[in-house]
């Protein structure tokens, strides 16, 4: 037999037929129209059984599942592999009932969920699932839709190479958008608001590989209802997670840290735009190799940028080009160690940063013995009590302190530290003659 076009096409259309032949219906260039498979939109009664019908039909024939403007109510529906569920932004509108779920897909290769509103109405849910949960799979995508009042976390991934795009999540009573163990990840061009507590949550249960990608979105209102020292309350967070990329995400509001990575290698946190913290803005920690803190804004924060832990192996930075101001302790506290600009430990290099406000440091080095190789050169301090400190305690490492414009630092420009306990003059002035393991030069001090 001969093979052209018009014998491809023919047989092709021939094998998709049985498919279509039990959807019933047309498709169109939106997909199959789920109402033609019985599925009610505005409807008191649960829809879930038909959902899950037509839903199962449109994967087995590889189209997507049109659903026009209305209400749903449904829970507990699967996404096979290669499910397409499509409505109309802001109108098409799926209801939790029971405090269920609504959306998951145990094996998502393939699958989208597009263009829908989903309300969990505040109904607890399980902890390792979201109103929308996808696990397992690759090329999967949640785009363009609004996802409110969810029980627990409003998207839950497991798992996922793909994207979460164009979204909004409010109001979600866990983490907005958390993934575990992601293959190649992209959380984009979201908003996230009132979450209770982080934002976004990148998270690994072995520390490894990750790469997920966390850019362009809006983070506000994040609370801590959990508790603990700085778990929760993040705009975002990762955790044993390595070479995560944060980069020019706008960030208010959150209970603890804009930006938090814990035991998170190679992690970049570039050019966010950070207000209105509650603990370290932006915050490198515990048993990490390697971070960059780059081009980024903090105005209001007890901390604006922590690099710490080298007593858990947390070493290797660059902090660079940040603007930092309005570091102030909250009114009624009493600890000293808030209210500084910029605190580092080992194997770190400072530099070009602008910090201005800072109530106890602009910049601090070292906490007791734990100081390794920083360098302090070409910054700008100004209106903060200290300057640059500096620990000297017996044990501390080398630090270079050069070219820095210092200016209005009531207590000293540049002063040895024990802890937080200011124990030498003004090494700006008098030399470091007695601390061969600094290098103090060409510092402007007004």
């Amino acid at each position: 037999m001969t093979i052209n076009r018009r014998t491809l096409l023919a047989g092709l259309a021939a094998s998709a037929a049985p498919a279509l032949a039990r959807a019933a219906t047309p498709i169109s260039a939106f997909g199959i129209d789920a109402a033609q498979l019985g599925v009610r939109a505005g409807s008191p009664d649960d829809q879930s059984r038909a959902l899950q019908r037509a839903i199962d039909q449109a994967a087995t024939a590889r189209v997507p599942l049109a659903l026009a403007p209305g209400v749903y109510r449904a829970g507990d529906l699967m996404l096979p592999a290669g499910a397409q569920l499509r409505g109309v932004r802001g109108a098409t509108r799926l209801v939790a009932t029971g405090g269920r779920p609504l959306l998951t897909a145990a094996q998502a290769d393939r699958v989208t969920i597009e263009g829908l509103m989903l309300d969990g109405a505040g109904a607890r849910l399980p902890e390792r699932l979201g109103l929308a949960s996808l696990m397992n799979g690759r090329d999967a995508r949640i785009v363009d839709c609004e996802i409110n009042g969810a029980g627990g976390h409003g998207i839950y991934l497991e798992g996922i190479a793909g994207e979460i795009v164009g979204c909004t999540v409010a109001n979600a009573a866990d983490v907005a958008i958390i993934s575990f163990d992601a293959q190649g990840l992209t959380i984009a061009r979201n908003t996230v608001r009132a979450a209770g507590n982080n934002g976004i949550q990148i998270l690994r249960n072995l520390a490894g590989e990750d790469g997920t990608m966390v850019l362009d979105n809006r983070i506000a209102d994040i609370r801590n209802v959990s508790g603990g020292s700085g778990q929760f309350g993040n705009g975002i967070n990762a955790f044993r997670a390595h070479h995560v990329i944060v980069s020019r995400n706008r960030i208010d509001r959150c209970a603890f840290s804009a930006v938090r990575g814990n035991s998170a290698s190679a992690i970049e946190i570039v050019g966010n735009s950070c207000s209105n913290l509650g603990e370290v803005a932006l915050y490198s920690e515990f048993s990490f190799e390697g971070a960059v803190i780059a081009n980024n804004t903090v105005d209001g924060a007890l901390v604006g940028v922590s690099v710490a832990n080298f007593n858990e192996g947390g070493r290797m930075a660059v902090v660079q080009g940040n603007i930092l101001r309005r570091l102030a302790r909250h009114p009624g506290q009493t600890d000293a160690e808030n209210g500084i600009g910029i605190y580092v430990e080992a194997d770190t290099a400072v530099t070009g940063n602008v910090v201005e406000s800072a109530e106890f440091a602009g910049v601090m080095a070292g906490w007791g013995p734990y100081l390794r190789d920083v360098t302090i050169t070409g910054n700008v301090v100004r209106s903060s009590a200290i300057g640059v400190g500096l620990s000297v305690v017996p044990g501390a490492g080398g630090a270079v302190i050069a070219d820095n414009m210092i200016t209005g630092s009531r207590r000293g420009a540049i002063l040895g530290m024990d802890h937080l306990e200011v124990v030498s003059d003004d090494l700006a002035k008098a030399g470091a003659a007695r601390y061969a393991q600094l290098a103090i030069s060409g510092n402007r001090v007004n």
